[in-house]
């Protein structure tokens, strides 16, 4: 039975869980933000009102850090930029590699824009308590004003992607930033590694943007394994590489084995500190998803054969009952897509690992 459309209405939250539930899983959603405080704990201190303009973040008075992550999230074609700001004196703990630990004060900044036009602007804070908090900034002239935390559903209009970009709530925000410990997905160990990947889809770096080392350098991130300076997606070939990268950028912060939907045991995430690897999580591995057109695609990535994987199919789809991911983008990634596809194509040589490990 298919889902209605009524599913493009509700909350990102119900239609991740909608989607799950079509492929035969389902899961308790969390709702309190990683690393919150046990019940036993005492309460923070409530913080000051989000403000209402984004000039009011300290966007345009911190001590900004630029970076530009090497696998970057597809978001139909738009133009992203970053920042961050740490609290003076304070650095980002990088002891567990895979989910850093940033200080109280954090700020982080993201804006979007469509044919040389800044259209929004996403912004995060680190609380005390170890609690997020979130907003999103609709541009008007020279300032950005504060959406509600409903955002604005049926988008703003821009030229190029679909013709409009759907502004994302506080709670879409918290269904991808909070798939796992640390909710900070671009700013992180492989995001920033110097050793960046020439075939990665729609990557940019400009020269002020910060790396791993540069930021090791600085003293501004501590605790991290010298050996780990420099990561890498270890891969059979640059295909392999390039393909495993996107995953982990546009989906790894879901799909990981450490948070909420890790029964599903598809690890997109690439790991540098526990033994949790992607390719056995899907070469040959049965999808619990079925698609109605396709009855002969049974696996997630079926080997030589792109038009059985299951994975491929659901990337490429923008039906909201299909689609991979679920929120955040109306036009499918078609550099992106050829690439998985020439990935499966020429027969997925990391397959061979992924038998040893069954």
């Amino acid at each position: 039975m298919r889902i209605p459309s009524v599913i493009e209405a509700v909350s990102a939250h119900l239609r991740l869980a909608l989607a799950l539930a079509g492929a035969g899983l389902i899961l308790a959603l969390v709702v309190a933000g990683p690393g919150a405080p046990a019940a036993t704990a005492q309460k923070a201190s409530k913080p000051p009102p989000m403000p209402e303009r984004l000039s009011e973040t300290g966007l345009d008075t911190a001590a900004l850090l630029s970076f530009s992550p090497q696998y970057p999230l597809w978001t139909d074609g738009a133009d992203k930029r970053r920042w961050i700001a740490l609290p003076p004196g304070e650095a980002v703990d990088a002891s567990d590699p895979d989910d850093w630990r940033f200080p109280v004060g954090t700020r982080l900044w993201k804006e979007f824009s469509f044919a040389g036009r800044p259209v929004e602007t996403r912004y995060m804070e680190a609380l005390p308590g170890g609690e997020w908090r979130y907003a999103t900034y609709v541009w008007e002239g020279d300032d950005a004003l504060r959406a509600s935390d409903e955002g604005v559903p049926a988008g703003v209009p821009v030229q190029g992607g679909s013709g409009r970009h759907v502004i994302p709530g506080a709670s879409d925000c918290r269904s991808c930033h909070e798939g796992r410990p640390s909710p900070v997905l671009g700013f992180s160990l492989l995001q920033l590694s110097g050793d960046r990947d020439p075939n990665a889809p729609h990557a940019r770096f400009d020269a002020d943007d910060v790396t791993v080392a540069s930021l090791v350098r600085s003293g501004q991130l501590r605790g991290l394994a010298p050996s780990l300076v420099a990561p890498r997606v270890e891969a059979a070939s640059p295909t392999e590489r390039a393909a495993l990268g996107y995953l982990h950028g546009n989906c790894g912060g879901c799909h990981n084995d450490v948070g909420p939907l890790a029964p599903l045991g598809m690890v997109l995430a690439q790991s540098f500190g526990r033994d949790a690897s992607a390719l056995p999580t899907l070469v040959d591995r049965p999808s619990r998803f079925r698609l109605w057109d396709r009855p002969d695609a049974v696996h997630r990535v079926a080997p030589c054969a792109p038009e059985r994987s299951v994975l491929l199919h659901r990337l490429r789809a923008r039906d909201p009952q299909t689609q991979m991911p679920p929120v955040g983008s109306l036009v499918v990634d078609e550099e992106a897509a050829r690439l998985i596809e020439r990935w499966i194509d020429e027969g997925v040589p990391g397959g061979r690992l992924a038998s040893l490990h069954r």
